[in-house]
């Protein structure tokens, strides 16, 4: 099997639209060794993957008009862009408060002349027409090559490379507003008697609502990855390195891996690593979704970011850098955000065409109105084709998948829920049956002991305490359940000798001068103990899933001992919620078919397919979609990988520590599965809030792009002033990040 190839992300600088979008991925797409570019405006970077050089990559898409870079040294480019975000933002404020000073005196004017016959003849007696007409545009023009000078340098190289975005469409509409004006205002023999009026206010207010807009849609963004930033923020900067019998700070950033470094009680876990020394309890909600804290002492793994409460704790640094859980859980997410869903794809292919098509109906709207109006035709036809051209930005359209991606990943991780695949967000959704690995998934993993019966003549504590002082010496999974159990119960610990095993069958030891044979029933009719008292009670618990062992004393029955894989508590309650929602719930597990059929009617799961290898799970999987089924297998994401692969969504259990499952789209942080009604039901609701905004987008422009041609007009004298037009789209992008950013307001149930 040939392997995959190379991806790599670049950063990516100045795309303002949908537009944008498709321009920088034809770049792309059109460079060698490429073989798929996929570009997400709201975390403004490309994903390519082929065999390619990513400076040249960049170097290309700089050319094009985009400063780009290579996402190389992750936390350098994240501050970076960080840090150009604000500088955008500020300049963007800036930008604003000049064009707005300009601005207001020529509306304040205009609108006072519309509005009152009275004020228009005041202000004609002290400020004459040709006067006023100058003036306006002196701060118009002002207002065009100071704060609207961005639209001129982006657009107008997109429209001579025949790519126009949505800076090609306010640049246009600004400047034939503009230019109309200057005629009208310096010329006014070439153009008719009826027709001389200026639309200065038209020009300057277009560019200052077009930067208001882009000014709250920085700020909305900005909200979007706010999940991000705390998830980035949970590191310390400082951390007390220990070296000679004395610690010291040093940034964090400067550790390196065997170091040991100290943490107090009530301070955050610096970095990733293994206790050494000391005793405590970590709180790792942040990272896993969980709030009880985690007890934890030396050989347990510690998780940067994390709280530790009231004990003192040396560890030894484990991972460092982008190696780090934290670093994995940031950048699994960065790349989900990244990713397209399906639904995309329509989005893409409209607004491929979306501009092209809109300057296309501006003309045939100034050409059509030109002719077709008698008096000051000229004028109302470069006023409905000036208010096409605004109102038709394809912001909202490319913000409106993206955005909820962001949100909705974002909110997911503070949930303990990592979707490593963008995708998923649909795909859960969409699921018919869901597919769940038995052990460690609906069971908790562990063998336990569940059941104890003496016979008669000995306790349960003198049963427990012979067979764990036996069992002390295997390394047989059921024979450390027993030897937990009885440390649970604090019971007095006998010596045991002249150990042996009896291979398939069981072991014997001496203990406190007895011999105590541990194991299976034929083990004892070997031994020829008498069972028969306790066979019907060993029979109801293999019914039940469990295994039952003998335990017998110098040859004489002692008692029966149960052991098992426990269900989780919670496994029933997610079997009838999927099922309740008319999702069938399936087995798949290599486990024994009793046990495993046990299990499943424990658990109301009607379909089991037991004792199957990874690639019998697989088989599965594959005939299930060949019956139209949509597959969401869960399993524990380490022989599960195969089936984790092959279903449409892999659902995996992570530790918290164990994140990096490669074959998993979606991985639960904490290991509690009732996290998959919860990711079940973020899909659902990111899916309805991507199609509220593509709704919002696509009805937005149907409805006002033929208001602003002037369809209205003829019959109603309704006619849609580009002020108008400027302001509602500037709205419509605001509407569809605000009414994403509702998804960090998401209340999960379960």
């Amino acid at each position: 099997m040939s392997s995959p190839s190379p991806t790599l992300q670049l950063a990516v600088e100045g795309m303002s639209c949908a537009s944008c979008v498709g321009r920088v991925e034809r770049i792309l797409a059109a460079q060698p060794g490429v073989e798929h570019a996929s570009v997400n405006l709201a975390t403004e970077r490309a994903t390519v993957t082929g065999d390619i050089d990513g400076e040249n990559l960049a170097q290309a898409v700089t050319a094009a008009g985009y400063p780009t870079k290579v996402w190389v040294d992750a936390a350098h480019v994240r501050a970076e862009q960080q840090q150009k975000k604000l500088q955008k933002y500020q300049t963007l404020k800036r930008n604003v408060a000049i064009a707005l000073a300009l601005t207001l005196p020529i509306f304040c004017i205009e609108m006072a002349m519309h509005l009152s016959h009275t004020l228009e003849i005041w202000i004609d007696t002290r400020l004459p027409v040709q006067i006023r007409w100058i003036t306006e545009a002196l701060l118009a023009t002002l207002v065009l090559i100071g704060p609207g000078r961005q639209f001129y340098r982006l657009g107008l190289p997109a429209l001579w490379h025949r790519a126009p975005d949505m800076n090609s469409l306010v640049a246009i509409g600004t400047l034939a507003a503009w230019g109309y004006s200057i005629c009208a205002t310096f010329v006014p023999r070439w153009l008719p008697t009826q027709s001389v009026h200026v639309y200065f206010e038209a020009a300057a207010t277009i560019v200052c609502l077009v930067l208001i807009g882009r000014l709250l849609e920085a700020r909305a963004k900005g909200k979007t990855s706010q999940a991000m930033q705390r998830l980035l923020q949970l590191q310390p900067n400082v951390a007390r390195r220990w070296e000679n019998d004395q610690s010291e700070e040093v940034a964090t950033e400067s550790l390196r891996v065997g170091d040991i470094v100290e943490v107090r009680p009530g301070e955050k876990i610096p970095i990733d690593g293994e206790v050494v020394v000391g005793n405590s309890h970590v709180e790792e909600s942040m990272i896993t979704g969980e709030p009880l804290a985690v007890s934890k002492q030396p050989g347990d793994m510690l998780t940067g970011g994390t709280l530790n409460q009231q004990g003192y704790l040396r560890f030894s640094v484990t991972a460092i850098g982008e190696q780090t859980v934290l670093a994995q859980i940031v950048q699994a997410v960065e790349q989900a955000q990244a990713a397209k869903l399906p639904i995309q794809g329509l989005v893409d292919k409209i607004t491929r065409w979306f501009v092209p098509v809109v300057l296309a109906v501006a003309v045939v709207t100034f050409v059509g109105g030109w002719f077709l109006a008698s008096q000051g035709g000229i004028s109302l036809a470069l006023v409905n084709a000036v208010a096409v051209l605004i109102i038709a930005c394809p912001c909202a359209m490319g913000l409106a998948t993206p955005t909820s991606i962001m949100v909705a990943t974002g909110r997911a991780a503070e949930k303990g829920i990592l979707f490593r695949q963008g995708r998923a967000l649909q795909q859960l959704r969409d699921c018919t049956l869901v597919a769940f690995d038995k052990t460690g998934t609906l069971t908790v993993g562990r063998p336990t002991l569940t059941d104890l019966q003496p016979a008669e003549g000995f306790s349960v504590q003198q049963l427990l305490t012979y067979a764990a002082a036996v069992e002390g010496y295997s390394e047989h999974p059921l024979a450390r359940a027993v030897v937990e159990a009885a440390q649970a119960q604090h019971l007095e610990k006998l010596a045991s000798s002249d150990f042996m095993t009896e291979s398939g069958m069981g072991v014997t030891a001496t203990v406190d001068n007895r011999i105590v044979h541990v194991g299976a029933r034929r083990y004892m009719e070997a031994l020829k103990v008498n069972c028969s008292a306790l066979d019907a009670q060993a029979a109801q618990y293999a019914e039940q899933g469990k295994s039952p062992f003998y335990v017998a004393i110098n040859q004489r029955l002692a008692g029966l001992l149960a052991v098992a894989d426990p269900i989780k508590p919670s496994s029933r309650a997610v079997v009838q919620h999927l099922q309740s929602q008319s999702i069938r719930v399936a087995m798949l597990t290599g486990d024994n078919r009793l046990t495993a059929q046990a299990v499943a009617k424990q658990l109301g799961i009607d379909e089991v397919i037991a004792e199957v290898k990874p690639q019998g799970k697989v088989a599965a999987i594959t005939a299930w979609q060949h019956d139209a089924q949509r597959v969401a297998f869960i399993g524990d994401g380490i022989n599960d990988a195969p089936a984790l692969a092959a279903a449409e969504v892999g659902v995996a259990l992570g530790s918290g520590t164990d994140i990096a499952m490669e074959s998993a789209d979606v991985v639960l942080m904490s290991g509690e599965l009732t996290n998959i009604l919860n990711a079940l039901h973020l899909s659902r609701v990111t899916m309805t809030n991507i199609h509220q905004n593509l709704f919002w987008a696509f009805i937005y422009n149907l409805v006002l792009i033929p208001v602003a041609a002037g369809a209205l007009y003829p019959h109603f004298g309704i006619q849609l002033s580009p002020i108008l037009a400027a302001g509602a789209m500037a709205l419509s992008s605001v509407f569809v990040l605000g009414n994403a950013l509702r998804l960090t307001r998401t209340t999960f149930s379960h």
